[in-house]
């Protein structure tokens, strides 16, 4: 069975939450490229879970929302030259991105 998004307080995983800011000209672009990394590098990187891109209705953000199966394997990805040439170009298309790694500490359903 394929890994999906599963969002859960307490699983040990490393969440990464990435909020770029962007020209609204240049959202789908941006959308674009995290979706083609995504697909042909970080899906393929030991520990990768999933990852989930979302585009704000203003067009001003990308939020790349993705979960590692640790800390170690996110790092290590950080450091894969492939990896690297994919978020490079993805931060050349925004005028600033924050990423940091979470841990879901509450979750809500009706």
């Amino acid at each position: 069975m394929a890994a999906t998004s599963k969002i859960e307080a307490g699983r040990e995983i490393a969440t990464l939450i990435n909020v770029f800011t962007v020209r609204p000209e240049r959202q789908a672009e941006l959308v674009a490229v995290l979706s083609r990394a995504t697909e042909e590098t970080m899906k393929d990187r030991p520990g990768f879970i999933s990852a989930n891109i979302h585009a704000s209705a203003d067009g001003e953000r990308v939020v790349n929302y993705a979960q590692w199966e640790s800390e170690a394997h996110f790092r290590a990805m950080l450091a894969d030259p492939e990896a690297r040439e994919h978020m490079t170009e993805a931060a050349a298309l925004s005028e600033g991105f924050d990423p940091r790694l979470f841990a879901v500490e509450s979750v809500h359903h009706i």
